[in-house]
Protein backbone atom coordinates (compact mmCIF):
# COMPACT_ATOMS: atom_id res chain seq x y z
CA UNK A 1 0.00 0.00 0.00
CA UNK A 2 3.11 2.45 1.06
CA UNK A 3 5.53 4.06 -1.14
CA UNK A 4 5.27 1.37 -3.85
CA UNK A 5 7.12 2.19 -6.99
CA UNK A 6 3.78 3.06 -8.51
CA UNK A 7 2.46 5.29 -5.86
CA UNK A 8 6.24 7.01 -5.54
CA UNK A 9 5.67 7.45 -9.62
CA UNK A 10 2.37 9.21 -9.33
CA UNK A 11 3.59 11.42 -6.26
CA UNK A 12 6.01 12.87 -8.48
CA UNK A 13 3.80 13.46 -11.01
CA UNK A 14 1.70 15.67 -9.03
CA UNK A 15 4.09 16.75 -6.39
CA UNK A 16 4.66 20.18 -8.33
CA UNK A 17 1.07 21.31 -8.53
CA UNK A 18 -0.46 20.76 -5.48
CA UNK A 19 -1.86 23.54 -3.73
CA UNK A 20 -1.08 24.26 -0.36
CA UNK A 21 -3.80 21.99 2.32
CA UNK A 22 -5.28 24.28 5.44
CA UNK A 23 -4.33 22.67 8.68
CA UNK A 24 -5.35 23.68 12.07
CA UNK A 25 -3.76 23.29 15.67
CA UNK A 26 -5.84 22.10 18.67
CA UNK A 27 -3.78 23.43 21.70
CA UNK A 28 -2.12 26.26 20.05
CA UNK A 29 -0.76 28.21 23.22
CA UNK A 30 1.07 25.87 24.92
CA UNK A 31 4.72 24.23 24.21
CA UNK A 32 4.24 22.02 21.86
CA UNK A 33 1.26 23.92 19.90
CA UNK A 34 4.08 26.58 19.41
CA UNK A 35 6.52 24.64 18.29
CA UNK A 36 3.90 23.38 15.41
CA UNK A 37 3.56 27.54 14.49
CA UNK A 38 6.77 27.93 14.23
CA UNK A 39 7.47 25.00 12.40
CA UNK A 40 4.71 25.30 10.16
CA UNK A 41 5.46 28.50 9.29
CA UNK A 42 6.40 28.95 5.25
CA UNK A 43 5.51 25.35 4.87
CA UNK A 44 5.77 24.04 1.57
CA UNK A 45 2.60 21.78 1.62
CA UNK A 46 0.34 23.08 4.72
CA UNK A 47 -1.15 26.39 5.78
CA UNK A 48 -1.92 27.65 8.77
CA UNK A 49 -5.56 28.95 8.91
CA UNK A 50 -7.25 27.56 12.20
CA UNK A 51 -5.95 28.27 15.91
CA UNK A 52 -7.78 26.47 19.09
CA UNK A 53 -7.45 26.35 22.51
CA UNK A 54 -9.08 26.71 25.98
CA UNK A 55 -11.68 29.16 26.69
CA UNK A 56 -9.45 31.44 28.70
CA UNK A 57 -7.87 31.84 25.00
CA UNK A 58 -10.46 31.74 22.92
CA UNK A 59 -11.41 35.22 21.13
CA UNK A 60 -8.39 36.64 21.75
CA UNK A 61 -6.55 36.92 18.41
CA UNK A 62 -2.61 34.32 18.33
CA UNK A 63 -0.59 37.54 18.71
CA UNK A 64 -1.94 38.89 22.05
CA UNK A 65 -1.06 35.49 23.92
CA UNK A 66 2.49 35.63 25.47
CA UNK A 67 5.37 33.46 22.63
CA UNK A 68 7.82 31.57 24.46
CA UNK A 69 9.66 30.54 21.48
CA UNK A 70 13.28 31.84 20.75
CA UNK A 71 12.34 32.37 17.45
CA UNK A 72 9.92 35.29 16.38
CA UNK A 73 6.05 34.72 16.01
CA UNK A 74 5.42 34.05 12.28
CA UNK A 75 3.35 36.66 11.52
CA UNK A 76 0.72 34.85 9.54
CA UNK A 77 -0.27 32.87 12.97
CA UNK A 78 -0.16 36.87 14.72
CA UNK A 79 -3.19 37.72 13.21
CA UNK A 80 -5.27 34.67 13.76
CA UNK A 81 -8.10 34.39 15.88
CA UNK A 82 -7.71 31.76 18.55
CA UNK A 83 -11.18 29.52 18.70
CA UNK A 84 -12.77 27.38 21.06
CA UNK A 85 -12.12 23.38 20.38
CA UNK A 86 -15.35 22.97 17.96
CA UNK A 87 -15.41 19.30 15.89
CA UNK A 88 -16.84 20.04 12.74
CA UNK A 89 -15.48 23.15 12.37
CA UNK A 90 -12.58 24.27 10.46
CA UNK A 91 -10.30 22.84 8.10
CA UNK A 92 -9.67 18.92 7.96
CA UNK A 93 -6.32 18.07 9.11
CA UNK A 94 -5.55 19.22 12.06
CA UNK A 95 -2.92 18.56 14.66
CA UNK A 96 -3.30 17.85 18.21
CA UNK A 97 -1.09 19.23 21.24
CA UNK A 98 -4.22 19.09 23.51
CA UNK A 99 -3.22 18.06 27.55
CA UNK A 100 -4.01 14.63 27.85
CA UNK A 101 -6.68 15.62 30.88
CA UNK A 102 -8.76 16.73 27.70
CA UNK A 103 -7.06 15.08 24.42
CA UNK A 104 -8.91 11.30 24.46
CA UNK A 105 -12.54 13.23 24.31
CA UNK A 106 -11.40 15.75 21.92
CA UNK A 107 -9.67 13.83 19.21
CA UNK A 108 -12.33 11.31 19.43
CA UNK A 109 -15.01 13.93 18.57
CA UNK A 110 -12.86 15.76 15.87
CA UNK A 111 -12.60 11.81 14.14
CA UNK A 112 -15.71 11.43 14.19
CA UNK A 113 -16.61 14.35 12.58
CA UNK A 114 -14.52 14.09 9.57
CA UNK A 115 -11.35 15.26 10.31
CA UNK A 116 -8.04 13.97 9.81
CA UNK A 117 -6.10 14.00 13.64
CA UNK A 118 -2.16 13.77 14.10
CA UNK A 119 -2.01 14.06 17.84
CA UNK A 120 1.24 14.13 19.67
CA UNK A 121 -1.17 13.37 23.11
CA UNK A 122 -0.45 10.19 24.45
CA UNK A 123 -4.53 9.29 24.68
CA UNK A 124 -4.55 7.11 21.80
CA UNK A 125 -0.99 5.90 21.47
CA UNK A 126 -1.31 2.17 22.47
CA UNK A 127 -5.77 2.10 20.42
CA UNK A 128 -4.44 -1.12 18.97
CA UNK A 129 -6.86 0.59 16.03
CA UNK A 130 -4.49 3.93 15.47
CA UNK A 131 -1.01 3.62 14.11
CA UNK A 132 1.78 5.46 16.59
CA UNK A 133 3.35 6.26 13.97
CA UNK A 134 7.81 7.10 12.93
CA UNK A 135 7.32 7.06 8.72
CA UNK A 136 10.82 5.83 8.95
CA UNK A 137 9.97 2.73 11.11
CA UNK A 138 6.80 1.91 10.39
CA UNK A 139 4.93 3.66 7.38
CA UNK A 140 3.41 0.24 6.86
CA UNK A 141 1.42 0.58 10.29
CA UNK A 142 -1.15 3.33 8.20
CA UNK A 143 -2.74 0.57 6.90
CA UNK A 144 -4.72 0.83 10.08
CA UNK A 145 -6.91 3.60 9.30
CA UNK A 146 -9.46 1.83 7.15
CA UNK A 147 -9.95 -0.26 10.10
CA UNK A 148 -10.75 3.05 12.39
CA UNK A 149 -13.66 3.62 10.12
CA UNK A 150 -15.33 0.43 9.72
CA UNK A 151 -14.71 -0.61 13.55
CA UNK A 152 -15.06 3.05 15.18
CA UNK A 153 -17.78 4.43 12.86
CA UNK A 154 -15.56 7.65 12.34
CA UNK A 155 -15.74 9.66 9.08
CA UNK A 156 -12.24 11.01 9.67
CA UNK A 157 -9.09 9.17 11.57
CA UNK A 158 -6.30 9.51 14.95
CA UNK A 159 -2.37 9.17 14.19
CA UNK A 160 0.14 9.60 16.52
CA UNK A 161 3.31 10.21 17.40
CA UNK A 162 5.39 8.09 19.82
CA UNK A 163 6.21 9.79 23.37
CA UNK A 164 9.81 12.11 23.13
CA UNK A 165 11.97 10.13 24.67
CA UNK A 166 10.81 7.05 22.75
CA UNK A 167 10.78 8.07 19.37
CA UNK A 168 14.71 9.02 20.01
CA UNK A 169 14.88 5.10 21.10
CA UNK A 170 12.68 3.31 18.75
CA UNK A 171 14.97 5.12 15.51
CA UNK A 172 18.12 3.69 17.06
CA UNK A 173 16.79 0.31 17.43
CA UNK A 174 14.72 0.15 14.24
CA UNK A 175 18.62 0.62 12.47
CA UNK A 176 19.55 -2.35 14.20
CA UNK A 177 16.22 -4.31 14.05
CA UNK A 178 17.83 -6.82 11.39
CA UNK A 179 20.23 -7.91 14.01
CA UNK A 180 17.80 -9.34 16.20
CA UNK A 181 16.63 -7.25 18.74
CA UNK A 182 16.93 -9.24 22.23
CA UNK A 183 17.04 -7.15 24.97
CA UNK A 184 17.63 -3.30 26.05
CA UNK A 185 18.57 -1.32 28.98
CA UNK A 186 18.19 2.41 28.81
CA UNK A 187 18.14 5.60 30.88
CA UNK A 188 16.89 8.44 30.16
CA UNK A 189 18.15 12.62 30.78
CA UNK A 190 15.25 14.49 29.64
CA UNK A 191 15.16 17.97 29.34
CA UNK A 192 13.24 20.50 31.29
CA UNK A 193 11.04 21.30 28.16
CA UNK A 194 9.59 17.92 28.23
CA UNK A 195 7.46 19.05 31.33
CA UNK A 196 5.92 21.85 29.16
CA UNK A 197 5.92 25.16 30.31
CA UNK A 198 5.57 26.32 33.30
CA UNK A 199 7.24 22.70 33.72
CA UNK A 200 9.09 22.18 36.80
CA UNK A 201 9.80 24.27 39.67
CA UNK A 202 13.29 26.06 39.50
CA UNK A 203 14.29 25.25 42.80
CA UNK A 204 13.52 20.88 41.71
CA UNK A 205 15.30 21.72 38.67
CA UNK A 206 18.46 23.83 39.42
CA UNK A 207 21.28 21.65 39.83
CA UNK A 208 19.66 18.84 40.26
CA UNK A 209 18.96 15.08 38.60
CA UNK A 210 14.89 13.97 39.23
CA UNK A 211 15.36 10.27 39.10
CA UNK A 212 11.36 9.98 38.10
CA UNK A 213 9.08 11.11 35.57
CA UNK A 214 5.45 10.32 36.05
CA UNK A 215 4.19 7.64 33.32
CA UNK A 216 7.59 7.44 31.31
CA UNK A 217 8.85 4.36 31.49
CA UNK A 218 5.95 2.48 30.39
CA UNK A 219 5.29 4.70 27.72
CA UNK A 220 8.88 3.92 26.63
CA UNK A 221 9.07 0.04 27.12
CA UNK A 222 5.54 -0.44 25.47
CA UNK A 223 5.34 2.33 22.69
CA UNK A 224 8.49 0.99 21.60
CA UNK A 225 7.13 -2.67 20.84
CA UNK A 226 4.04 -1.74 19.33
CA UNK A 227 6.11 0.90 16.86
CA UNK A 228 9.03 -1.97 16.27
CA UNK A 229 5.93 -4.49 16.10
CA UNK A 230 5.18 -6.32 12.06
CA UNK A 231 1.30 -5.16 10.56
CA UNK A 232 -0.31 -8.49 10.06
CA UNK A 233 -3.73 -9.38 9.58
CA UNK A 234 -5.19 -6.41 10.23
CA UNK A 235 -3.46 -5.74 13.01
CA UNK A 236 -0.16 -4.97 15.10
CA UNK A 237 1.53 -7.77 16.29
CA UNK A 238 4.03 -6.00 19.26
CA UNK A 239 7.36 -6.48 18.58
CA UNK A 240 9.51 -9.17 21.21
CA UNK A 241 12.23 -7.06 22.51
CA UNK A 242 12.50 -6.97 26.61
CA UNK A 243 12.93 -3.27 27.67
CA UNK A 244 13.73 -1.56 30.78
CA UNK A 245 13.66 1.95 31.17
CA UNK A 246 14.45 4.57 33.71
CA UNK A 247 13.73 8.06 33.05
CA UNK A 248 15.12 10.81 34.80
CA UNK A 249 14.54 14.80 34.18
CA UNK A 250 17.51 16.87 34.17
CA UNK A 251 18.41 21.27 34.21
CA UNK A 252 18.72 21.04 30.02
CA UNK A 253 16.50 23.26 28.62
CA UNK A 254 15.53 21.09 24.74
CA UNK A 255 17.63 17.71 23.85
CA UNK A 256 16.71 14.60 25.62
CA UNK A 257 19.86 12.03 26.15
CA UNK A 258 19.56 8.29 26.27
CA UNK A 259 22.13 5.64 27.66
CA UNK A 260 21.64 2.16 25.90
CA UNK A 261 22.80 -1.48 26.19
CA UNK A 262 21.50 -3.90 23.98
CA UNK A 263 21.91 -7.68 23.61
CA UNK A 264 21.19 -8.68 20.00
CA UNK A 265 20.18 -12.44 18.50
CA UNK A 266 23.56 -12.41 16.09
CA UNK A 267 27.23 -11.71 16.34
CA UNK A 268 27.35 -8.29 15.13
CA UNK A 269 30.50 -6.36 14.50
CA UNK A 270 31.45 -3.13 15.51
CA UNK A 271 31.80 -1.97 12.06
CA UNK A 272 28.46 -3.37 10.84
CA UNK A 273 26.65 -1.50 14.05
CA UNK A 274 28.23 1.59 12.36
CA UNK A 275 26.80 1.13 9.40
CA UNK A 276 23.37 0.29 10.20
CA UNK A 277 23.09 3.42 11.92
CA UNK A 278 24.73 5.08 9.20
CA UNK A 279 23.17 3.81 6.15
CA UNK A 280 19.43 3.81 8.11
CA UNK A 281 16.36 5.82 5.89
CA UNK A 282 12.83 5.43 4.83
CA UNK A 283 10.00 6.52 3.06
CA UNK A 284 10.53 10.01 4.23
CA UNK A 285 13.79 10.11 2.41
CA UNK A 286 12.52 8.33 -1.07
CA UNK A 287 9.88 11.12 -1.02
CA UNK A 288 12.08 13.67 0.33
CA UNK A 289 9.02 14.52 2.17
CA UNK A 290 9.39 18.48 3.61
CA UNK A 291 10.40 18.06 6.98
CA UNK A 292 12.32 14.98 6.73
CA UNK A 293 16.03 14.75 7.16
CA UNK A 294 18.51 13.85 4.75
CA UNK A 295 19.97 10.94 7.08
CA UNK A 296 17.25 10.47 10.32
CA UNK A 297 20.57 9.23 11.79
CA UNK A 298 23.71 10.71 12.45
CA UNK A 299 26.37 9.14 13.98
CA UNK A 300 29.23 11.15 15.70
CA UNK A 301 32.72 10.34 15.90
CA UNK A 302 33.99 12.15 18.42
CA UNK A 303 34.07 10.86 22.35
CA UNK A 304 32.25 13.62 24.07
CA UNK A 305 28.85 13.67 22.07
CA UNK A 306 26.12 13.58 21.39
CA UNK A 307 25.86 17.03 23.62
CA UNK A 308 22.18 19.10 23.41
CA UNK A 309 24.12 22.24 23.58
CA UNK A 310 25.73 21.48 20.47
CA UNK A 311 23.58 18.58 18.88
CA UNK A 312 20.48 19.08 19.42
CA UNK A 313 19.17 21.67 17.13
CA UNK A 314 21.12 20.54 14.27
CA UNK A 315 18.64 18.85 11.01
CA UNK A 316 16.30 21.11 12.39
CA UNK A 317 15.92 18.85 15.31
CA UNK A 318 14.76 16.28 12.92
CA UNK A 319 17.80 13.78 13.00
CA UNK A 320 18.73 11.48 15.96
CA UNK A 321 22.10 11.60 17.03
CA UNK A 322 24.24 8.52 17.94
CA UNK A 323 27.67 8.23 19.90
CA UNK A 324 30.20 6.38 21.61
CA UNK A 325 29.21 2.77 20.74
CA UNK A 326 31.26 0.30 22.24
CA UNK A 327 30.94 -3.28 23.86
CA UNK A 328 28.94 -3.89 27.10
CA UNK A 329 30.25 -6.52 29.78
CA UNK A 330 26.63 -7.29 30.27
CA UNK A 331 24.33 -7.22 26.86
CA UNK A 332 27.03 -6.92 23.89
CA UNK A 333 26.64 -3.11 22.76
CA UNK A 334 26.21 -0.09 23.97
CA UNK A 335 25.80 4.12 22.82
CA UNK A 336 24.56 7.09 23.96
CA UNK A 337 21.38 8.70 21.85
CA UNK A 338 20.16 11.95 21.61
CA UNK A 339 16.75 13.67 20.09
CA UNK A 340 15.18 17.26 20.30
CA UNK A 341 12.19 16.53 22.41
CA UNK A 342 10.08 19.26 21.03
CA UNK A 343 10.79 19.24 17.49
CA UNK A 344 11.40 15.30 16.79
CA UNK A 345 9.84 14.15 19.56
CA UNK A 346 6.81 16.18 19.01
CA UNK A 347 5.57 18.91 16.76
CA UNK A 348 7.87 18.21 13.85
CA UNK A 349 7.23 14.02 14.27
CA UNK A 350 3.67 14.86 13.89
CA UNK A 351 3.73 17.35 10.89
CA UNK A 352 6.46 14.48 9.20
CA UNK A 353 3.58 11.79 9.69
CA UNK A 354 0.95 14.05 8.41
CA UNK A 355 3.33 14.72 5.05
CA UNK A 356 3.94 11.02 4.67
CA UNK A 357 0.23 10.97 4.95
CA UNK A 358 -0.29 13.24 1.91
CA UNK A 359 1.88 11.71 -0.16
CA UNK A 360 0.16 8.56 0.34
CA UNK A 361 -3.28 9.85 -0.75
CA UNK A 362 -4.88 9.50 2.03
CA UNK A 363 -6.04 13.35 2.65
CA UNK A 364 -7.44 13.21 -1.37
Amino acid sequence: MLVQDSALARWEERRPSRPRIDVGILGATGAVGQQFVALLAGHPWFRLASLAASERSAGKTYGELPWRLPSALPQEAAGLKVGPLKAGAGPQLVFSALDSSIAGEAEQEYAAAGHWVVSNSRNHRMDPLVPLLIPEVNAEHLQLLPLQKEKKGWRGAIVTDPNCSTIVLAIALAALRQFELKRVLVTTLQALSGAGYPGVASLDATANVIPHIDGEEAKVENETQKILGRFNLGAVEPHPVKISATTTRVPVVNGHTESVSIELGQNVAHHEMLSAFRDFSGPPQELALPSAPRKPVVYLDQPDRPQPRLDAERDGGMSIHVGRLRSCPVLGYKFILLGHNTIRGAAGAAILNAELMVANGLLD
